[in-house]
């Protein structure tokens, strides 16, 4: 019993899965911000393209 409780504590298998979850994490938000400005900005500028075409 000793040897699985020690096996089970030494293993980091887990803790690898959420490094790569949180970076995984960290990489969408930046993209959503990036693509949440690029969009106001786009939205303006399409808006103004429609207002000059009327």
């Amino acid at each position: 019993m000793k040897s699985v409780c020690v096996k089970f504590f030494k293993d980091e298998s887990g803790a690898t899965a959420i490094e790569y979850g949180l970076i995984a994490t960290g990489i969408a938000i930046a993209i959503i911000a990036a693509v949440n400005g690029v969009g106001t900005s786009l939205s303006g500028t399409f808006n103004s393209i429609s207002g000059s075409l009327k």
